[in-house]
């Protein structure tokens, strides 16, 4: 359940609360390929804070759409991957992109 509690009636508010944010979208389409460890997703995304970045993963994880997994390892690794739900987006990011690429081939 999202960690607001209320999903609102709009189905498409209900998808923009959950990835409505620049950087939940950058994530999602950065872990599409598979599991990314922290500094690899930071990196890959770009001008994101280490405190927005976590905040973000942590939103997605209670909404149930990042899986995180810590190793008891030393120094810790911990990886970030998409849960069967995360991964079922793909369409839409797949739409998005579609859409941008023709967008920037309209304006080049």
């Amino acid at each position: 359940m999202p960690e607001e509690h209320t999903i609102p009636a709009c189905p498409v508010e209900t998808t923009l609360m959950l990835i409505g944010d620049k950087w939940k979208v950058l994530i999602l389409r950065d872990l599409m390929p598979g599991k990314k460890r922290f500094g690899e997703l930071r990196r890959s995304i770009g001008h994101v804070s280490q405190k927005v970045l976590t905040a973000q993963l942590r939103s997605m994880e209670a909404n149930g759409l990042v899986h995180r997994e810590v190793y008891a390892e030393v120094p810790p690794r911990v990886e970030y991957s998409l849960t069967p739900l995360g991964r079922s987006l793909k369409p839409i990011l797949d739409a998005m992109w579609n859409w941008g690429e023709a967008y920037k081939a309209q304006h080049a």
